[in-house]
């Protein structure tokens, strides 16, 4: 069994930190579980570019508000508490932080290693550890 406390992996090098949001990983790839579990906050007012090419994702609105937009039909959905996204089909997006930071619980898969960050597409690299892990 593998136990966690929030406030560690805040002052760990499992926290990453952006201009747009900050991703406290709570799971990782080298846990074996063959997704990984982050809790994220996206601050208020900022728009992020993101196209997980090599990964999918299952996002769950704990607080704050904000809206994500799919650039292929410019549909645009709110974001509030309670709210689920899955991005199923490595949808290209736009995630908007709206009046206030907006905390999220999101799983991946294949997990992440713990720093990875959005390249210039907006999407996480995918290397062989985490594909080993599933």
């Amino acid at each position: 069994m593998i136990v966690r406390q929030l406030k560690d992996v805040e002052n760990s090098e499992r926290m990453v930190k952006t201009d747009n949001w900050t991703s406290a990983r709570l799971s990782l790839a080298d846990d074996g579980m063959g997704f990984s579990f982050h809790l994220t906050t996206i601050f208020a007012g900022t728009e992020t570019p993101i196209h997980y090419k090599n990964h999918l994702e299952t996002v769950f609105c704990i607080s704050g508000d904000g809206e994500i937009e799919t650039v292929a039909d410019g549909k645009v959905y709110k974001i509030e508490p309670g709210t689920v996204y899955i991005l199923d089909k490595n949808d290209k997006h736009l995630l908007r932080g709206g009046s206030e930071d907006m905390k999220l619980a999101c799983a991946f898969n294949p997990p992440l290693n713990g720093r990875e960050v959005h390249d210039k597409d907006g999407a996480y690299a995918l290397d062989a550890a985490s594909l080993e892990s599933q």
